[in-house]
Formats: C-alpha cells, structure tokens, sequence
C-alpha cells in the first residue's frame, strides 16, 4: 500500500523530496517550515523524518516545549535522547570516532541543562544522554563522561564553561553520526519555544553547517521566532542554504474530501469558512457535536475546552497533570500529581486516549494530542490546583535525583511568595547553567529577585543577586540589560559600603559601556568612583585602574591614560600584586604599540610576559585580556611568533573560562597572525568563529572589527573579482556606523582595501578618509604606511599623482621613524606605485623587490608575496621569472588566491616561449567566468553550479549577470550556444 504524505501538501513534498536526495550537501542544509498554530508543520516534519528514514539516513528528533523554554538545551537534550548509547560506547571504528565527538557534546549539554554526572555503568562512566528517564531521575543525565565512574543522582559535576566549545562539538557529532550510514536528519520542532541555548546552537549550525551530509529541519511559528534567528535564516535562504517553506491554509477541496470525506456541502462550507483553511481549526470544529452550527467565535480555546467538558473529575485532574508535567509526564510522576485508588490511573489514561486527548510517548510517557492543546490546559486549569501540582512535581523530581535545572522550572511555577528552598534550588539551577547557558541562568535570579523581600534584611542579598544577574545577561549578550542593571546597584549601594559591591559593580558597568561603544560614559564612571571620599580599598583600585586604562586606543589617546596606568602599576608593584601588575603592563605594551613607541612597548610585554608565567592556574584563569593585549601588542611589534604564543596561550584558558568577547579578541589576534604569515585557512576557520560570538554578545564594536578581520582573510584567501570580502567591509562599516574608535577605524580601513581590489578606487579613497579623519588621527601610528598605501593606490588610479606623492612621503617617513620591516615594505610599495605611474617601471621592479625582502624579514610571507608578484609584472625578463615563481609559490601554499590569481594573469613569459596558445574561448572573461559559462552550456542549474564550484548561487548569479554583459547576449540557452560555438572541438 503506498503510504500518502500530508494533506494539500504536494509541492512542498517534490521540494523536500529533493532536499533528501541532496542530504544536506548539494543544495539547502536547513529546512525552515513556518506556519501559524495548526497549520501542518509538525505533520509534514513527521513526513520528513519518515522519508529519510527510508532512503536510509539516520533521524534526531527534538521538540520544543512551552513551559520549559528555560531549561538550557531542551531542545538538543530531547533530540540526543533518540541516540544509540552503544554507538557512543568507546571502540574502533565508527563507533569509537562517535565516543569521540559524543563526549564533549553531551557533557555540555547535559551539565547545562540537567547540571548532574553522568549515568550508566561505573566501570567506563559512559551512559545514555539522559539517564534513560525522560523525567531525568535515575542518575542524573549528562553522559557519556570520559573515565572516571559513573555517577547518579544530582551530584553536580564540574561546569562545562565553554559554551562555544558545545557548538563545535555537535558540529562534530553531528558530521560523525551521519557517517554511520547514508547521512542525518535532525529535525526540531516547536523552534518557537526553544530554549536561548538551544537557539544560540542552532544559530551556530546554520551559520558553519558541519561539513558532512547533514539536514537540519525545524518547524516554528515565524511571528514568535526571535529577530536573531529569523535574522540568521533568511540569511541562509539569501545565500541558497536554507530552503524556507511557508505553509498556507489548505485549499477547500484538500480539507473537505480528504480530512472529512462525505461531509455534506452546506456543512462542509460552514467549517471550512469558520476554520480558515487550517487544519487544526478544521478537525476540532468537526469533532463538536451537532450540525455545526457552532463556530470558533469565542476563539479555538473555547472549542478546545470543550473537549474537557464530558471528563470525569479524575480525567480532568489527570489532564491537567500531564500538562504541567510536559516530556516528563511519566505514570509514575502523574500518580503523584493526580493520586487515585489503585488501578483508576491505566484506566483513565486509556479512557484519554480513546478520547484522542492524551497520546503515548517515548519511554512510557504521556502527552497531550497537540501543543496548543496542552497551554489552553494548563492556562484554564484552577490556579491554586496548577500551583499544587507544580509543586509535588518538583518534590517528587527531587525526591528521584532530578537536578536543580530540572526541577527550576516547576519550582518556578509554584513560586507564590518568598521560599528559601524554592529560591536555594533556583540559585542552584542559575550557578550550574551560569556558563554554558547564561540566559537561563539570568531568567533564574530574576525569578528569585521578584519573590525577594524588600527591606534591609534582604538588602545585601538583593543587590548581590542583582550584580550576578548583571554577569550572567553581559555573558549572553543582554549588555544594555546587564548595564541598566549594574546601574541600580551603583544607584544603591552608599559611597562608604565596605562590602566591594560598588566598585565591583562599576568596574563591570564601565566593561559593558565600553564594549557597547561608550567609551566616554565608562570613563566618567571610573573617574568619579577613583575620586570618591572614602577612597576604594587598595584592590579595588587595581581593577578599577586596569578598567581606565582599558578605554585606550579605543577612543581615548593612550597618552591621556598613561599616567593613570602606571600608578596602577607602582600600587600593584607595592601590594606585591603580580597578576595585577601583569594586567597593567600588557596595557602598556598595547598603548605604546599603538603610539609606535616600540621600544617601551618591547620591554613591557617581556615584563609582562615574565610575570604571567610566574602566576597559579587561578591567577592566569583570569588574565584571558591581558593575553589578549599581548598578543596584539607583539603583532605591532612585528613579532608574530610571540604573538601567536599569547594568542593560544590565552584561548587555551577562554575556551574553558571565557568570558566569550575576550575569546573572540583572542582569536582575532592569532587569525591576524595567520593572516600576514599566509596561513589563510585556518585563520578564514578563527574569524568565523569570532564572528559568531560577536554577534551573540551585542557588542557593535567588536563585531564591526570581527567583520572588518573576516572581510580581511576572505580577501586574501578568494579570487579575484569574487564579491564576497567587499560585502564583508561594507556590512563591517554599516555596522561601524559614525563611531571614531579605533576597531571603526580598522573597519573603515579594511573596507578601503576591499574597495580596492573590487575596481573601485574612488569608493575606497572616500572609506581611507573617513577612516583617517582630516588630521589623519584615526589612523593607527604604528601601522600608517599600510593605511597610507591604500590611499596612494586609490589616489593613483585616480590620477591624482600629486596627492599621491604627499601620502608615499609620509609613508616613507612614518617607516623610517617606526623602523617595523613589514611597514617599511608597505612604504616602499607605495613608492613603487608612483614611479611605475611614470614610466619608470624598472625602478618600480627594483622598489618592489626591496619591499619583499623587507617583508620577509619579518616573516610577512603574504605580503612578501605580494610585493614579488608586483614586481614581477614589472621586470626584466630574467629577474621577473624568480619573482614570479617564489611570490607564486607563496601564495599557493598560503591559500592566497587573489594573490595565485594575480600571478596567473601576469605570469612573464619564457625565453623560449611555446607556440601561442589559441586564443581562449568567450575573449573578455575572467577564467572564473570562462568556467561558469561552460558549466551553463553543459546544463548545469545555477544551484549546481555553485555546489561544483563551492561558491553562493548569489555569487553565481552575480558572475552570470557580468557574463551576460560582456558577452551581449541575455539568456542561458544563448549563452550555451554562444560558449558551444567558441569552445574548439576536442
């Protein structure tokens, strides 16, 4: 019997028939199915899983749920619960690559969302993902642990604290399972109620799919979709990733005959008109009794809880124990929750499902018939009831193991007033998921401020819940929140409080106003706390002090902080504080980097250096900024091994302690230095990743520099002509905007070099201005002849030679003063480019080789490499052979393909040349061009196309409009035939 999909959903299903057969590779990743409440995309996702299933893929399922949008993970906890536990014991093979990625992916997730150990046989410590029990009793429920012995109950482990490291893990374990036969399907459900954690992940999936034959499906309701979400697809469905289905109302033929065949025409109508075309609506109207006279006027509630109206009182208590329980709706917990003679519970279970109110669920739980279903329940159930049996619920959880963030939400619930137990399990559940969840964990404390008592026996605990509270929505990204929060507690707390809230509270506040780009607000702050009678004790100073000094070169000139930063370093000095001395030095390396004191620089990163090494594990847990400081301040100095060196020294301690804006720094730093040594694909992997945590922080500065790095690598790392890194530089300074700090700057700076090299040298001397600013102060000192010389390329191909010559002279001079090869390599190119302007092009070649060797003492490989190349097309014929190949070969194992597309377009010729090659096909295109043009003419779709090619389709389309253009023709078939005419016969 052939087995038939979803009502009146046909084209939908040829589309995701089509998906399925492209597994997650060639074509969309993401399915996004969005609709209103009833509408059919729980069915069609059911369809989904089940025609994966038989093509012979392995299917995830997870669901949202209403009440449980707290709980970290949720969504990821319920789809990892169908996994195979012994596929996840160690082994060889496949099964031992899936112990593998498994571990840290559960271990995450379960201590984020559950907080307990992990269960299963002591032996190994490797158990199934949540216990086995749904309910999460029986051991906890975060395996599998690696070694060690299993552990039970609700001991809590040690906090996962890397929540970007659970991203790259499932990533992994995603990309590992679907190995294990012929692809995956993970497939969400209700996205609307999912969890920020959950959400936080999916967002990272949707941005770096796993390079592997994975699908990812998710069903939601697209007006209750959060904006970044929403945001992050419809960018996916821009790019060709995501395929995006917007499911309508059934049309009235599909709804009447094939959901209630021979139902008669007037009657048929009436429903039909009353339920709008949605199925749901549709089938309860059918269910009522009578002629159908009764229409949903009060609204689908009404018609819901009509269902309730023939229960018995046990039935209806039953019911309603089975909507406050949710996924954990077990016999045993609704026994608890609606207790009755012995026996009356199967009986009554069996009664609701006859009744289509109640369905079985995995592990032999219970669930209502649909979600909507289950929130009139709950929110039509009798308050005082509802409130009992969230209550027993959290007892009877309790009772069984069940850690803090599984009882949390119930606890929650039953919340009335104030309830020290309550509020202990709360606080409990916020600590545990304070770092791999950080908005459960802030919606936690809020639910214990709103139940705290006023007054001043509460006063201290009150304003310490409100400072964690601050940390925790900083953390997730909620800065303006975390900042207005910090604010009432400075509000509060009394100049003379001796119990460190206030300056802890400040320093933290003036954090957050600087990375939200108020750089002036966060210094006021800080001064007037630093003036204030009585004056902070001596630690607070420190920190205090480091937070001033942190405003510099951000928007304040390091010289105006350089006192105030080395009286916090003499007091560190006197307190015999080496971490706190360490902090301000790196400051120092950084400020005078920036300035181009480079000798000052030099000898207080050594100092720095020395000390950090001289401090505990606990001290260096929190110098993640300082590595940060250091890292950048050696890549100034030009000393990229060192700055590599801090740069993974720091993200080995951020990967584990975060907090994540000084992670993304750290990758930045070591990505810049991948960058210049031309290691450009690990460094495209680094700010990626950095990106994706600038954007969950909120913070506009740092992801302006986020994308003004991405757009930098991505540049070096595409060919020429790809449009891809001028997107970047374009998005990098909207999101700029008309700030002056230095990360705008850079911004603006990086949008100038994109410019460049997309042809559009006016478009990229209005960017270096804006970016210079007119007294050229926006430019960093330090690293002015690289800036300069894109203002002398754009400058030139405007044919401005005069104010060209002005910029190379000061380049010139800038190098000269500074000393920096790779900056005296910029200078001199910048210099070549005005001579080979007029004519002089042999002392053009010579200028560009010098420039080379300047950058390659350095180790600067790309821009060694891009110095050779434009010499090359400059010299004599001998010379520009060995340039031609060393820059080529330089770019080639970099992964430097603008720079191997330059060569290839200027390779010099030979001594003894071979017989010209015919001229080539299409006369006019670039080679890229020349490739998607015969693609065309074989046949090939724009979306094929793009997977051949590893490009967008939007990149294809954009190269195809360009072929059109030159070509003069305006069809595909012409272009065909066009290239079919031009290609000579094999």
């Amino acid at each position: 019997m052939t087995r038939t999909g979803p009502v009146g959903r046909e084209a939908e299903l040829r589309l995701l028939d089509e998906v399925l057969a492209g597994r997650g590779t060639d074509g969309p990743r993401v399915v996004d199915l969005t609709g209103a409440a009833g509408i059919g995309k729980s069915r069609l996702l059911t369809e989904l899983c089940l025609r994966a299933r038989s093509r012979g893929m392995g299917v995830l399922r997870g669901r949202a749920t209403e009440y449980e949008r707290h709980t970290p993970y949720g969504l990821f906890t319920d789809a990892f619960a169908d996994l195979d536990p012994d596929l996840l014991r160690p082994g060889t093979g496949p099964a031992s690559t899936l112990a593998t990625a498994a571990s840290p992916v559960l271990r995450g997730i379960g201590e984020g969302a559950l907080g307990g150990g992990a269960a299963g046989d002591g032996d190994t410590g490797h158990g199934q993902g949540q216990g086995g029990r749904r309910d999460g009793s029986g051991g906890g429920g975060a395996g599998p642990r690696e070694g060690g012995a299993g552990r039970g109950g609700g001991e809590a482990a040690a906090p996962y604290t890397d929540r970007f490291a659970v991203h790259r893990a499932t990533a992994r374990l995603l990309a590992a399972l679907s190995r294990t036969g012929s692809g995956l399907l993970i497939a969400l459900d209700d996205l609307h109620w999912a969890d920020p954690a959950s959400l936080e992940l999916l967002d990272h999936l949707v941005r770096h799919p796993p390079h592997a034959p994975v699908l990812i499906a998710v069903a939601r309701r697209d007006r209750q979709t959060s904006a970044s979400l929403a945001a992050a697809l419809t960018r996916g469905v821009d790019t060709g990733a995501v395929l995006r289905l917007g499911l309508g109302p059934l049309p009235e033929r599909d709804c009447v005959e094939r959901l209630a065949p021979g139902l008669r025409p007037a009657r048929a109508a009436r429903l039909y008109a009353a339920s709008g075309g949605n199925p749901l609506y549709f089938l309860t109207l059918l269910q009522q009794d009578g002629t159908g006279a009764r229409s949903p006027l009060g609204g689908l509630g009404s018609l819901l809880l009509d269902e309730l109206t023939p229960l018995t009182p046990a039935q209806r208590r039953t019911v309603e124990a089975v909507a406050v329980l949710g996924d954990h709706a077990t016999p045993e917990l609704l026994a608890e929750l609606a207790p009755g003679p012995a026996g009356e519970l199967d009986a009554t279970l069996r009664a609701l499902a006859l009744r289509d109110l109640t369905r079985p669920g995995p592990a032999g739980s219970w669930t209502l018939r649909h979600p909507v279903l289950r929130t009139v329940v709950h929110e039509n159930a009798d308050h005082r009831s509802r409130i009992r049996m969230h209550r027993t619920a959290a007892e009877a959880l309790a009772r069984s193991g069940a850690p803090a963030p599984v009882r949390a939400h119930h606890v929650e619930q039953a919340l009335t007033g104030w309830d020290p137990a309550g509020a202990a399990v709360l606080l409990e559940a916020a600590a545990l998921a304070s770092a791999t969840a950080p908005a459960s964990s802030a919606h936690w404390l809020a639910a214990v401020l709103r139940v705290l008592p006023e007054g001043p026996r509460y006063a201290g605990q009150r304003l310490a819940l409100m400072l964690d509270r601050a940390r925790a929505l900083s953390v997730c990204g909620e800065l303006r929140a975390g900042r207005d929060l910090l604010a009432e507690v400075i509000d509060t707390v009394p100049p003379h409080d001796d119990s460190g809230l206030r300056p802890a509270a400040v320093t933290l506040c003036a954090s957050l106003e600087r990375h939200l780009g108020r750089y002036a607000r966060a210094e006021a702050l800080l001064r007037r706390e630093l003036s204030r009678s009585p004056a902070p004790p001596p630690s607070d100073l420190l920190a205090l002090g480091i937070e001033l000094g942190s405003s510099a070169p951000h928007s304040t000139p390091y010289p105006t902080v350089r006192a105030d930063v080395l009286r916090t370093r003499e007091l560190a000095r006197r307190l015999g504080d080496g971490a706190a001395e360490a902090d301000a030095l790196a400051l120092m390396a950084l400020g005078e980097a920036y300035e181009g004191g480079l000798d000052a620089a030099a000898r207080y990163a050594d100092r720095a250096d020395a000390l950090l090494e001289t401090l505990s594990d606990r001290d260096l847990a929190l110098r993640g900024e300082s590595r940060a400081r250091l890292s950048a301040a050696s890549f100034y100095l030009e000393r990229y091994g060192e700055a590599e060196r801090h740069a993974d020294r720091g993200l080995a301690l951020a990967r584990r302690v975060g907090p994540p804006h000084i992670l993304s720094h750290l990758l930045q730093c070591k990505a810049n230095v991948l960058m210049s040594t031309c290691r450009l694909h690990p460094a495209l992997e680094l700010v990626e990743e950095a990106e994706t945590i600038a954007r969950g922080i909120g913070s506009p500065d740092l992801l302006a520099l986020a994308l003004a790095n991405k757009a930098q690598v991505l540049l070096a790392s595409l060919p020429p002509g790809n449009p891809e890194s001028l997107a970047v530089a374009e998005e990098a300074a909207a999101v700029a905007g008309p700030r002056t700090s230095w990360w705008a700057s850079l911004a603006w700076c990086v949008l100038g070099f994109a410019a460049l090299f997309a042809g559009k040298p006016e478009r990229a001397r209005t960017a270096m201005l804006r970016a210079a600013r007119p007294d050229l102060s926006g430019l960093q000192p330090s690293m002015r002849p690289l800036f300069l010389e894109a203002l002398v390329t754009a400058t030139v191909a405007g044919g401005d030679l005069g104010s060209a010559d002005g910029w190379a002279a000061l380049a010139t001079a800038d190098a000269q003063r500074l000393g920096l090869p790779t900056q005296r390599a910029s200078a001199l190119r910048s210099t070549a480019q005005l001579l080979a302007a007029r004519g002089r092009t042999a002392e053009a070649a010579e200028a560009y080789a010098r420039a080379a060797g300047e950058a390659a003492r350095s180790g600067a490989t790309l821009w060694e490499a891009q110095s050779l190349l434009l010499g090359a097309s400059l010299a004599a014929d001998g010379p520009a052979e060995a340039m031609w190949h060393r820059g080529r070969g330089l770019a080639e194992a970099g992964g430097a393909h603008l720079l191997t597309g330059l060569a290839d377009l200027i390779r010099p010729a030979t001594p003894s040349p071979p017989p010209p090659p015919a001229a080539p096909p299409l006369p006019g295109l670039t080679p890229r061009e020349r490739e998607i043009a015969a693609l065309v003419a074989e046949g090939l779709t724009t979306a094929a196309i793009a997977g051949r090619l590893h490009l967008s389709p939007r990149t294809v389309d954009t190269h195809l409009s360009h072929i059109y253009r030159k070509t003069g023709v305006t069809t595909r078939s012409a272009l065909a035939a066009l290239t079919a005419r031009a290609t000579p016969a094999p």
